[in-house]
């Protein structure tokens, strides 16, 4: 089993910057892929970004340029720092991370941290 904590969410002008974290316990070493996904009011779940165990990193268009995600694995924390935001960044964001549980991938999610971007 994987568990995953955020944190770091809250509220924030457009144009400001927040830092969310994601601390995750459990069976670590199975982790190949973790990730921050976000759903918008009246939208489905989508990707913003991942990072794999090697350390390969993938965006979703719109927040390329403006977030980064990043680990620290003394830490066993994941982060993704935003900056630049905007309205349409509002949503609850969601740690993501795929394990290997023997011939299976096991995808585990966080409880979601709210972000609200004001005009």
């Amino acid at each position: 089993q994987v568990q995953l904590v955020e944190s770091g969410g809250g509220l924030v002008q457009a144009g400001g910057s927040l830092t969310l974290s994601c601390a995750h316990s459990g069976s670590i070493a199975s982790i190949n892929l973790m990730g921050w996904y976000r759903q918008g009011p009246g939208k489905q779940r989508d990707l913003v970004a991942t990072i794999t165990s090697g350390g390969r990193i993938n965006y979703t268009y719109s927040v390329k340029g403006r977030f980064t995600i990043s680990r620290d694995n003394a830490k066993n924390t994941v982060y993704l720092q935003m900056s630049s935001l905007k309205p349409e960044d509002t949503a609850v964001y969601y740690c993501n991370a795929v394990a290997t549980r023997g011939p299976y991938e096991v995808s585990y999610w966080g409880q979601g941290t709210q972000v609200t971007v004001s005009s």
